[in-house]
């Protein structure tokens, strides 16, 4: 593995930072202003549509796609110092950029699984910003962490699918752009094989029976600008059957397929909070002084930027090195790396950005500062993809049976 960006990785970067400090940063504060001036917290500021822009008039958009019919036609590992950059500003870059979860993750699978109408109708206004999307798997009756416990049932009749079930932590689902779910349920519920029970299938916002019935709080923050995670309730919702993503039975298969590139861009974006977090230590530490002598003068202040800066670059290379290997090898031959980089970033990042928000003190977990909702999310990644410990089972199995 060679350790140095290529060209157009350089080049890309460049632009990037460039944008980052010419527009995402000052747009920061901008946004929070105009969205409490919003009618309603889940409308989309103006500044967030001029990022959007500008990006696009600058080649930083669909960064993440590296199918040059639909994205910017960059490999994992030219992607991921990208994803990083963004992550410095997670609330707002990856919007600006068209790379934002779930939309990153849903256009993936209709890009892979969906045919040419469900391309046109839902790919292509995606691919362009101009309409949001949901991912309706997580169900609050069973632990979702085991897929195959998915409950919410898809039923065809005739021509069409019935669906009916109960969704909650959908991310995205609150914001009134948000037109499309893709939903996961079971269309053959008692199957032999609990792995080809569940289909996917796209379900319109406006449908008749799909109520979005509440945002649901994360640490208590709504997460405005992630379009909210709501609880969403289908009550015997029809949909044509031409809106089966792929093929019936088809649903875990795709579920895996989504996730895999999910959970590298949440861990390269991840990099880059820790970075920002890294950065406002170093500041406070500067400018603070304590018992006689500057904050950055006391050993264990001095110890905990010591320490963050080695995990940073100690899974800046796991990543990269699971993005090679995803882009030489393919997802399969990079599953252990996908399950270890998992595991250890956002725990790393989560024990970063609790020692940031120690040294800034009160300041670190009022809303002045990014650090206390930005460690709600990292917290919740830690979750969010499969719980840790799922991946931890996984891969010591992975481990054990080489002895075996």
């Amino acid at each position: 593995m060679d350790f140095a960006f290529d060209a157009r990785t350089e080049e890309m970067r460049a632009k990037l930072l460039a944008f980052m400090d010419e527009y995402v940063y000052p747009a920061e504060p901008v946004a929070e202003e105009q969205r409490a001036a919003l009618a309603s917290p889940w409308d989309t500021p103006a500044v967030v549509e001029e990022l959007k822009a500008q990006a696009r008039r600058q080649g930083l958009w669909n960064l993440f796609l590296p199918d040059t019919e639909y994205g910017a036609g960059l490999t994992n590992l030219q992607y991921a110092p990208l994803a990083e950059i963004t992550g410095r500003s997670p609330h707002l870059a990856p919007t600006a950029t068209n790379c934002a979860a779930p939309d990153t993750g849903n256009m993936e699978v209709l890009a892979q699984f969906g045919d040419e109408a469900q391309k046109k109708q839902w790919l292509e206004p995606l691919l362009a910003g101009e309409i949001r999307s949901a991912f309706a798997m997580t169900e609050p009756e069973v632990a979702s962490s085991d897929a195959t416990n998915i409950t919410t049932l898809i039923e065809r009749d005739g021509d069409e699918y019935v669906i009916t079930g109960r969704k909650w932590y959908i991310s995205g689902a609150m914001n009134p752009d948000c037109r499309i779910f893709i939903v996961m349920g079971k269309t053959d519920p008692d199957g032999a094989d609990i792995r080809r029970q569940q289909s996917m299938v796209l379900v319109p916002r406006d449908t008749l029976g799909v109520t979005v019935r509440r945002a649901m709080r994360v640490f208590g923050y709504e997460d405005h600008s992630h379009g909210g995670h709501a609880e969403v309730v289908f009550d015997r919702v029809r949909v044509p059957v031409s809106h089966l993503i792929g093929e019936e039975g088809g649903g875990f298969a795709i579920a895996q397929a989504r996730l895999g590139p999910g959970r590298i861009h949440h861990c390269m974006r991840l990099i880059g909070m820790a970075e920002r977090a890294i950065e406002l230590m170093c500041r406070r530490a500067i400018s603070r002084t304590a018992f006689g002598k500057p904050l950055a003068q006391q050993g264990v202040v001095q110890n905990w930027i010591a320490d963050a800066r080695v995990t940073v670059e100690q899974l800046r290379l796991l990543v990269l090195k699971t993005a090679w290997l995803m882009d030489t090898v393919g997802n399969r031959g990079a599953h252990t790396e996908i399950q270890a980089i998992k595991i250890a970033t956002p725990r790393a990042v989560v024990d970063i950005l609790d020692r940031a928000i120690q040294l800034h003190g009160a300041g670190g977990v009022s809303q002045d500062f990014p650090l206390a909702e930005v460690y709600a999310a990292a917290r919740t990644l830690m979750l969010a993809d499969g719980p840790d410990e799922v991946h931890q089972r996984s891969l010591a199995r992975r481990e054990l049976k080489k002895y075996l």
